[in-house]
């Protein structure tokens, strides 16, 4: 179990500062109050766990650790839920209702879509 704990955390830490990284370099490329970092990284992170689910399901090409390594550990601390949910009550809370919209609503079904075609890969392989 200690084992199991150690590959999680050690990607999780991975995951948490891949994601910082890839979201400011996308926030400061792309000037908009529109979390443009969170957003894409949210979609890459969802095409990769359902494209490591796909390929555990194949069979033996990932162990119980590396599969826990690659979806527990670095896609859940490389998703971002709750930096999505307290950039939503941001923009709530300045007004800008039409991003809220746009934001919320195009999260969950690009997420979706991005898991669905991240298992869909590993199938073409």
């Amino acid at each position: 179990m200690l084992k199991i704990l150690l590959f999680i955390g050690s990607s999780s830490f991975l995951g948490g500062i891949t994601r910082f990284l890839l979201t400011k370099l996308i926030q400061q490329n792309i000037l908009s109050s529109f979390p443009f970092g969170t957003f894409i990284v949210n979609i890459v992170g969802c095409f990769l766990i359902g494209f490591f689910y796909g390929l555990s399901e194949r069979g033996n090409l990932l162990n119980t650790e590396l599969r826990l390594f690659l979806t527990v550990g670095f896609c859940g601390s490389f998703t971002t839920f709750s930096t999505f949910s307290i950039e939503n009550i941001a923009l709530l809370k300045d007004g800008n209702f039409f991003y809220f919209t746009i934001y919320s609503l195009s999260t969950l079904f690009v997420c979706l879509v991005a898991t669905y075609f991240g298992n869909l890969t590993t199938k073409l392989l």
